[in-house]
């Protein structure tokens, strides 16, 4: 048996397939990310889903793609976390982006594009992943990502930027205080998750023209930076995977056109 996972920083989807590429089970945990997931908390989210462990002794073989697995020295972390749950199996750990250029290639080169928690790119020519420009994560980068947004609402919403529906809403919904939040983004882990949690406020108002307006800028200035950087970027087809894109298609499709680039698939 075959296990496949998709890890971003906020949920890792599992996929179990058989020899024969049949899909044997769909598990779910949380994201698992090497930059804040060393060896024990890999392997104990993973024990926390029985339904996934259950599979532990047939599984010979695991591709794991996930974000911040970047480099040697993170993928091993990430081995071993995974060796500690699945000891006959095969560890094969890449970073997300691969994983998202192998989802999105149809035959052709492409720029595939992240637009999740955190924002990425890579150029894609069927057999190596090409990366032009670094991601910066959510502190310098991440732009057009559920944080880059979810930093954008917190600070409109402090700093009495959003409209009175708006921030009446948004009091309703978390009724958060300042030192709540800076107690939460500096002193717990996993600040980039929590700070994206807040994408769900922008989708459950997403018919206001202002969230309308900050998705299509923030959209395209990752396409400035984060597909323009590519030589072949009026080429060749950008695909874009995660939840931001997908959730705001419009916007995505908008920002596209104003940028000149053609869209690809939206996963």
């Amino acid at each position: 048996m075959i296990l496949i996972a998709d890890s971003g920083s906020t949920k890792c989807d599992w996929i179990l397939v058989n020899k024969a590429g049949e899909v044997m089970g769909e598990f779910h945990t949380i994201g698992l990310n090497p930059y804040f997931h060393d060896e024990d908390e890999i392997h104990n989210a993973i024990k926390a889903s029985p339904d996934l462990t259950a599979h532990a002794e047939e599984i010979n073989a695991i591709y794991f793609y996930g974000a911040g697995s970047s480099s040697e020295k993170l993928c091993k972390v990430m081995e071993v976390g995974l060796i500690k749950s699945f000891a006959n199996a095969k560890i094969f750990v890449e970073h997300d982006l691969k994983g998202a250029a192998f989802a999105a290639y149809k035959g052709e080169a492409n720029i595939t594009c992240i637009l999740g928690t955190g924002s990425n790119s890579c150029y894609f020519d069927g057999h190596s992943v090409y990366e032009e420009v670094p991601s910066l994560a959510y502190i310098l980068g991440d732009e057009g990502s559920g944080s880059f947004f979810g930093k954008k609402l917190l600070q409109a919403y402090f700093y009495k930027r959003l409209p009175d529906e708006l921030a009446k809403s948004f009091h309703d919904s978390y009724a958060l205080t300042v030192d709540e939040l800076t107690h939460r983004v500096y002193n717990e882990p996993h600040a980039n998750v929590y700070l994206a949690s807040f994408m769900k406020f922008l989708g459950d108002h997403k018919e206001h023209e202002l969230f309308q307006d900050w998705v299509l800028d923030g959209i395209r200035l990752f396409i400035k930076l984060h597909v323009k950087c590519f030589d072949q970027w009026n080429q060749v087809p950008i695909h874009f995977i995660g939840s931001v894109g997908h959730y705001f298609r419009p916007q995505l499709k908008r920002a596209c056109e104003l940028e000149g680039i053609t869209l690809g698939q939206v996963i």
